[in-house]
């Protein structure tokens, strides 16, 4: 667990001791803090699931802009809530709908931390899904201790390779680009070049290693918590346990292409935040009262709402690896980014002057989500979507109507 983290976490569970003592005794020799139901926690003692817990959390964070540094508090926080090892398994419609729901609720709070969280459950389940058993019992207790995890595949040139030092041991020459979380998690999944030229995954302990993260040139308007700089790993060594399955099974698909919908959910909770901010606005000042401005809300909703109809649909459908996940999730990212444009406008207009000070909720949401919109190529992705469209129908088993 990287200094930051630790130190929070031994903070936030001594106010949790204390906090336990006002709700009743506890049973001896049971700590349970330990324990990663929120159902047991003194944090949440109503027996709440895991998304009610993050609701919650979401809610509080969601009243003021916090910090733009890395969220090591909320990651503990949501730790504590259960939701770093909750999501390693989403193969039934209904855990696949709790992570929707999670990864909303964490957007609309705040999008770093969403940033981070979505690239840990993916980091998890990636190892769940290509690790051996001994790399899942591994993972499991990593989890249970609170140890957050991400992956990184963007390099600059010439990119990460490895390099065998000794039968059975090699180490790692080259460094990662918009590294996200760079200086701040436990463990990371790396791609590098093997001796074949093969793109292994690499499982990479760097917790405390924050004299390789370079974050001096993460210098931007909005994400600024996710400290998505450069990481060294010039002769960092690993062995067999850290080889995560075989040459190139990151990108298999449609596992790699799809997995993009938790990005996509994680925008969305963002731009239902701005929508709930602006709803506020007009409230509260009475220009509710404008027909313009409720035609501006309306698109607004309209926009949103259909946003998440297409984010939960392809959420189900790479969840279960169906063939038309990929179209579906590439044509979802262009659906939430229309979304985000028209909202992040219309709030602008509505609200005016006040949505650009620095302790609005508008303008952090604005600046964070302006930058998470620009994913890689976003226009290839919708041009490959409609060409599969152009074939079928990818919504569902009626092509074409």
């Amino acid at each position: 667990m990287s200094a930051a983290i630790h130190a929070t976490l031994v903070a936030v569970r001594r106010s949790s001791r204390t906090a336990a003592v006002s709700h009743g005794p506890q049973r001896a020799g049971i700590d349970p803090l330990t324990r990663l139901s929120p159902a047991q926690s003194p944090v949440h003692p109503k027996g709440w699931t895991v998304l009610e817990s993050v609701r919650a959390l979401a809610a509080d964070w969601d009243r003021s802009n916090g910090e733009e540094s890395f969220p090591a508090d909320r990651v503990v926080a949501l730790h504590e809530a259960g939701a770093l090892a909750e999501f390693i398994d989403v193969s039934t419609p209904a855990r696949t709908d709790a992570l929707v729901d999670v990864l909303r609720a964490i957007g609309g709070a705040d999008l770093s931390l969403g940033r981070v969280f979505e690239g840990h459950v993916n980091a998890a389940q990636l190892v769940s899904a290509y690790g051996d058993d001994a790399q899942r019992a591994a993972l499991a207790d990593d989890l249970a201790g609170g140890r957050v995890f991400g992956v990184w595949n963007t390099e600059p040139t010439p990119g990460l390779s490895i390099r065998q030092s000794a039968p059975g041991r090699w180490v790692l020459d080259g460094r990662k680009s918009f590294a996200t979380g760079a200086g701040h998690l436990d463990r990371i999944l790396v791609t590098a070049r093997d001796a074949t030229g093969g793109k292994q995954l690499v499982l990479v302990p760097i917790a405390g290693e924050i004299a390789r993260a370079d974050n001096s040139g993460w210098q931007v308007r909005g994400m600024r918590g996710t400290c998505s700089g450069l990481f060294d790993f010039s002769d960092m060594p690993i062995g067999p346990e850290g080889m995560i399955g075989a040459p190139d099974v990151y990108e298999t698909e449609p596992r790699f292409s799809a997995g993009a919908w938790r990005f996509t959910a994680v925008q969305l909770g963002a731009i239902e935040a701005l929508v709930r901010h602006l709803r506020d606005h007009l409230v509260a000042t009475g220009k509710g009262d404008d027909a313009i401005q409720r035609a501006r809300f309306a698109t607004c909703l309209t926009e949103t709402r259909s946003a998440g109809l297409w984010v939960r649909r392809a959420a189900h459908l790479a969840e279960t690896q169906a063939a038309e996940a990929i179209p579906f999730v590439l044509m979802t990212r262009g659906i939430v980014e229309e979304a985000g444009l028209k909202t992040m406008e219309a709030a602008a207009r509505s609200v005016g002057t006040a949505s650009f000070f620095a302790a609005s909720r508008i303008d952090r949401i604005t600046r964070d989500l302006g930058l998470y919109l620009r994913q890689p190529v976003p226009d290839q992705a919708r041009d490959r979507a409609a060409a599969a469209w152009l074939e079928d129908d990818c919504w569902g088993d009626d092509r074409w109507w």
